[in-house]
């Protein structure tokens, strides 16, 4: 009997999940082509072919959708710069600044936007960009291979990191991929004279 109500369970508890990932993959879409006024919860469950009610079972405010929802992907970005086969620092830090050229980065910008003036909004942004930040900065070092025992280094890498955010910006009006590709060979130059040989 109890075998019979676990199996019953798993393909419900399956379908939840799925149905949450179908949400949080909407959400991101929606903010990064509607901005944070056109995308409400209405429009991501229509998005993702889910009702209302079952959109607001999952997530019972707008808020908490969409900080999932940028979490979610910032916890896929991350996982796919680890999976990076490290080749050689021009490939890390064109990977680097991709991450800041593509629809995530345009959602959370949204996101940035309205957290200027939703006081609920604000303090979720601010805790969710500071561990996303915290990550990004870790993975880079690592995949940069750089030491930050030595001084400026830490600075350096930051710097690589503001950089990318800069090129996001840029390219969120206008395609910027030629001048972004002199700019990642000059930065790769510069990190390799201020970082040294890679870390073992």
């Amino acid at each position: 009997m109890g075998g019979v109500t676990t199996a019953a369970k798993e393909p419900k508890q399956d379908r939840s999940r799925a149905t949450r990932q179908r949400l949080l993959a909407a959400a991101v879409a929606c903010l990064a082509e509607r901005g944070w006024a056109g995308s409400t919860v209405s429009v991501v469950a229509e998005h993702a072919g889910v009702s209302r009610g079952a959109a607001q079972h999952h997530f019972p405010t707008r808020e908490d959708l969409f900080t999932a929802a940028v979490e979610y992907v910032a916890e896929e970005r991350s996982q796919a710069l680890r999976a990076l086969p490290v080749q050689d620092r021009a490939s890390v830090v064109a990977a680097l600044v991709g991450l800041y050229t593509g629809p995530l980065f345009r959602a959370a910008l949204h996101l940035w936007v309205a957290a200027c003036d939703e006081e609920q909004l604000r303090p979720r942004v601010t805790e969710l960009e500071a561990r996303v930040g915290r990550e990004t900065h870790r993975i880079a070092v690592e995949l940069l291979g750089a030491d930050e025992s030595r001084p400026g280094v830490r600075e350096t890498v930051q710097g690589l990191l503001d950089m990318a955010r800069g090129l996001g910006l840029a390219n969120l009006l206008t395609d910027d991929s030629a001048r972004r590709d002199r700019v990642v060979a000059q930065w790769t130059a510069l990190l390799d004279g201020a970082l040294g040989p890679a870390a073992p």
